[in-house]
């Protein structure tokens, strides 16, 4: 392994030694001189600080024996010492700190994206004519396809709803107005839009004259003639809803529900 000769036994030698009250930073800048043994030894020493650091940024005991990431944090440390600057009015081992979890950063991003790029390819297979695909690729490939269609059926449908609401002299502008506020009465006036359309006799009349039969939903709702005339844009558009071709609208505007909602009268 790299740098393992900074790991041992190094025979005492007083002449390179550091002395024991020589700080981080003195040493560091006898070895920035050119004293490279300087270098071995002030390696060797910190070797229980590099292994701290290591351990406490990867949340666990790090193996100096086996652990790349030890190795990331020896090279870290002695790419500080090349780095340092007392001018910088930072210690030398906080700094030194700094780098080993920079690199220690780079490290794990690496292996990181190796490792969804690895699971990714696991997926590879081989068709009739042996070429590889990929099953994630197509299966994304097709998901886009169908975003893609139904937005395009989306439009279509909202475009050709438009067309019907342009026969009754309604746009939406218009419905975005007359909308009503309350869930209450927008499920009383579902209810009153299903009973047209669901009556052959009115809906026929509704598209022949293109008016509503006010007086004859009146009878069959158990509403006030007010109500409906009030709100007739609105019934006109649920009742296109309902009995037209708009299987989006329908299923955004929940229109399948039952007449077991309770029903008010709309006074505005």
């Amino acid at each position: 392994m790299l740098f393992k000769r900074f790991f041992r036994k190094a025979s005492a030698d007083p002449a390179t030694e550091p002395a024991k009250d020589d700080s981080p930073e003195q040493q560091v800048l006898c070895i920035a001189q050119g004293d490279e043994q300087l270098r071995e030894h002030f390696i060797y020493s910190y070797k229980p600080f590099i292994l701290k650091t290591a351990s406490r940024f990867c949340k666990k005991y790090v193996n100096p024996e086996k652990d790349d990431e030890f190795s990331i944090a020896l090279m870290a440390f002695n790419e500080a010492i090349n780095q340092y600057s007392p001018s910088a009015g930072k210690s030398f081992l906080g700094f030194a700190e700094t780098v080993i979890r920079r690199r220690l950063i780079d490290y794990v991003r690496k292996e990181q994206r190796h490792a969804v790029v690895s699971a990714y390819s696991a997926y590879e297979q081989e068709d009739e004519e042996r070429q590889l695909y990929n099953p994630l690729e197509v299966k994304r490939a097709l998901q886009h396809y169908d975003f893609a269609r139904v937005a395009d059926e989306r439009r279509m449908e909202i475009g050709e709803f438009n067309e019907e609401l342009r026969s009754y002299g309604i746009t939406f502008a218009e419905l975005v107005e007359c909308s009503p506020k309350h869930a209450d009465s927008r499920r009383m006036l579902m209810d009153i839009a299903r009973t047209l359309a669901e009556d052959e006799k009115l809906m026929r009349a509704l598209q022949t004259k293109g008016k509503l039969p006010v007086k004859e939903l009146t009878d069959a709702c158990g509403v006030s003639r007010k109500t409906i005339e009030r709100n007739r844009k609105y019934i006109i558009a649920l009742c296109c809803v309902m009995t037209g071709a708009y299987p989006y609208l329908r299923d955004y505007l929940k229109v399948g529900g039952g007449k077991d909602e309770e029903r008010e009268e709309i006074e505005c």
